[in-house]
């Protein structure tokens, strides 16, 4: 088995479609990989799943051809060169809102010179394929580091967070920064000031020469973020996609 690129997917020219799951299943991550998503994300801050089963999700995914991602916990960064041992291809860190925090999870993502990742890829050199030498020389390039940009903080900072070495580019969420553009007044992760914000932070990763990726409720609203030019898009997640699909199964069968 050799783990494919996500980086090389990431600059293909179109934009990367991603399942999203929470569930504590990681079956569900394998069964999604099979569809026409081009990476999975598992997301193990707002998700019930915890790090065993993502680690068995990996492989899973893996195995469809398909590029795993993890989404960790706040400032959890430890887990996130756990999960690159494991194989997972790119993490995205919650909450950097500082050029601190980008430097703490950079550390854990990229090994020495440009980080401090210490040694240990077991999983990772099953997937990818590579002897230990070439995996420690091709390593920094074959994972992605996203740091999310979801307050008024981290936008004001989001050329310096960029900047940092060993951070690959940034991934957007929608609705935190909704909430922190408002001052805590609404969750609407559609709204102007959030439209300018994204248009805003896309500009800026698309200038530094770095990776832009977003979180969409809707397959709809995807098609909208397509269209804006980034180059990874989330699409819904686990659980809603099962409602939805309940939901279409049942009006048909009652129509």
């Amino acid at each position: 088995m050799s783990l494919p690129s996500l980086p090389d997917r990431l600059r293909a020219g179109t934009p990367a479609l991603a399942a999203w799951c929470g569930l504590p299943e990681p079956s569900i991550a394998g069964v999604l990989a099979r569809e026409a998503f081009d990476a999975v994300v598992v997301d193990m801050q707002h998700g019930a799943i915890d790090f065993a089963a993502t680690v068995k999700a990996i492989p899973l995914v893996a195995a469809a051809g398909k590029p795993a991602m993890a989404r960790i916990a706040v400032g959890e960064f430890a887990t996130a060169s756990r999960l690159l041992d494991a194989g997972a291809s790119g993490i995205i860190a919650p909450m950097i809102n500082t050029v601190e925090d980008a430097r703490r999870f950079a550390g854990v993502m990229k090994f020495p010179p440009v980080g401090e990742r210490s040694w240990g890829p077991h999983g990772a050199l099953s997937l990818t394929g590579l002897q230990p030498g070439e995996y420690f020389k091709a390593g920094n390039d074959l994972s992605v580091a996203l740091a999310m940009i979801e307050t008024r903080e981290a936008l004001g900072l989001i050329d310096e967070i960029l900047a940092v070495p060993g951070i690959d580019g940034v991934f957007i969420g929608p609705s935190d920064l909704s909430i922190g553009l408002s001052q805590g007044q609404e969750l609407n992760p559609t709204s102007a000031a959030v439209e300018t914000a994204i248009d805003h932070a896309l500009g800026r990763a698309r200038a530094a020469g770095k990776f832009a990726g977003i979180y969409a409720a809707s397959g709809e609203r995807a098609s909208e973020l397509v269209r804006k030019g980034f180059h990874l898009i989330s699409i819904a997640s686990d659980t809603a996609l099962l409602r939805m699909g309940a939901q279409g199964a049942l009006k048909a069968a009652r129509g």
